[in-house]
């Protein structure tokens, strides 16, 4: 009988022991799921690419060296990717950033020597300050060359380019959405006429221009007429300027 005791009571105090390190363990996973993460930006710094251009009077190819401003983007004091230009606020917990990376550029003949790396401007990034989640953003016919994002909203406007590289789309995408908000063909605008203008070196076209209430956004190219198209949820309408000028006029 005492060692039918004894052993109860050891198999309850190793019970007792067990179901403290559930609870001791539990606690801590609350708490490590918790902790909130810490996303922050670093210093910028000025790199140059070697990024291939089409120039506008022949067509060819034009090997030209741009000046790009990048800066890191750290979740908890860890460098997770190398951004450009100025974070968008989506929501107080969501915002989109635009990525640049290092390609190796190196020849297969060079192997033996140090790799040639050379910076490029990437497409769009989601981040999650909650979570510190990082995810790349598909925005449909974005040109990671020649298309520069304005955003509003979870809208993003830019401009597309053709797959032969002659025509340009006006192009709105929206981020819950995989289909295009807008596509529409920029009637007398060309690609080549458009990539003239030096002021726009990373974009085909001049940045969209966005308004509020009702949300509107207008896209102006070399040789297009300027169009505004108001944006109301997936539908697309377009408003021409004498309907502009009588709204305007009745306010």
């Amino acid at each position: 009988m005492i060692r039918i005791l004894e052993s109860l009571s050891l198999l309850s105090r190793l019970l007792q022991a067990l179901l403290l390190f559930i609870v001791l363990t539990c606690a801590n996973a609350a708490v490590a799921a918790s902790k909130p993460h810490v996303i922050a930006f670093g210093k910028w710094t000025t790199v140059q690419s070697d990024m291939v251009q089409w120039t506008g009077d022949s067509g060819a190819a034009d090997d030209k060296t741009v000046a790009l401003k990048v800066r890191p983007l750290l979740v908890d004091a860890r460098i997770k990717e190398f951004t450009l230009g100025f974070a968008h606020d989506v929501t107080d917990r969501l915002f989109v950033v635009r990525r640049a990376f290092r390609l190796n550029d190196s020849l297969p003949q060079e192997s033996a020597s140090p790799p040639h790396w050379q910076w490029q401007r990437g497409g769009w990034l989601l981040v999650d300050r909650v979570t510190g989640h990082i995810s790349a953003l598909n925005l449909p016919e974005f040109d990671t060359l020649y298309s520069a994002a304005s955003w509003y909203r979870d809208y993003a406007a830019y401009c597309g380019v053709s797959e032969d590289g002659k025509k340009l789309y006006a192009v709105v995408a929206q981020i819950s959405r995989r289909k295009l908000v807008l596509k529409k063909l920029l009637d007398g605008a060309t690609f080549e006429e458009n990539i003239k203008d030096e002021a726009h070196q990373d974009s085909a076209c001049p940045f969209p221009d966005w308004q509020r209430a009702p949300a509107r956004v207008t896209f102006e190219a070399a040789g297009s007429p300027k169009q505004t198209f108001a944006i109301r949820g997936h539908a697309v309408d377009l408003i021409n300027e004498s309907e502009e000028q009588d709204e305007e006029a009745s306010k």
